[in-house]
């Protein structure tokens, strides 16, 4: 099971677009999900918040401009990036969606291999480990595409747990994460495993990145998690 997998929700409300763009993305390894309207699209990132939303202007119920609006205005879903899907190709359109918050503008219709690699941009700043990116905090260095670790230029020695820690923690420095934000990320939502087993890992992850005499770069912050940094 890839519990690393980047997750992109598809909010669109045309089932044979809906298809293509699922179909697409989960070829290129990608956890899909999908909302057929506005007002599903918003439960659906409260229930499992995506890395990424495509998300259509003209949707039933609740608009894609609403939606964008509603989830730009949260503090939890500020920072996620919106690629809006629209009809409308007129510029005071493009600038209306990009000043209520979206993050890019796409104009149907569109060639999917363009939208994935927009879907791909917008996850290189949220999530620069699923695409390959080299990481680096201080003397520390994370190489996601060979799966290697270097700390002041001695290589390092991770199990794929503690990797994908490491890799969660890297890419956002200074970030406190709780135990189930850890847990969702680095094991995935869809398995079970109790929240001390975190505390474990973060133990070993610890352990080695000191191994070579240098100073702990995790910090445990009381009732709340760990942080990098």
């Amino acid at each position: 099971m890839r519990t690393t997998q980047p997750h992109v929700l598809i909010v669109e409300d045309e089932p044979a677009q809906r298809e293509v763009l699922s179909y697409n993305l989960e070829a290129e390894g990608f956890r899909v999900t999908t909302a057929a309207n506005g007002e599903d699209g918003l439960m659906m990132v409260q229930e499992d918040p995506p890395d990424v939303m495509v998300l259509d202007w003209m949707l039933p119920s609740v608009s894609g401009i609403e939606v964008c609006r509603q989830l730009k205005a949260r503090t939890e879903t500020r920072d996620m990036p919106i690629i809006m899907l629209s009809a409308r190709s007129e510029e005071v359109d493009k600038v209306r969606g990009l000043e209520i918050g979206a993050d890019d503008y796409v104009v149907k219709p569109y060639a999917v291999s363009e939208l994935m690699a927009r879907v791909r941009t917008q996850l290189r700043r949220v999530r620069p480990s699923t695409v390959g990116q080299v990481l680096v905090f201080e003397d520390i260095q994370l190489d996601a595409e060979t799966h290697r670790v270097t700390r002041a230029g001695e290589m390092l020695k991770l199990g794929p747990t503690e990797f994908r820690l490491l890799a969660t923690l890297m890419e956002k420095p200074g970030r406190v994460w709780s135990r189930e934000n850890l847990l969702d990320r680095v094991w995935g939502r869809d398995i079970y495993v109790d929240t001390r087993t975190v505390d474990v890992h973060v133990g070993r992850l610890r352990k080695v990145l000191m191994h070579n005499g240098g100073s702990d770069p995790l910090r445990t912050v009381r009732g709340a998690g760990y942080a990098l940094g």
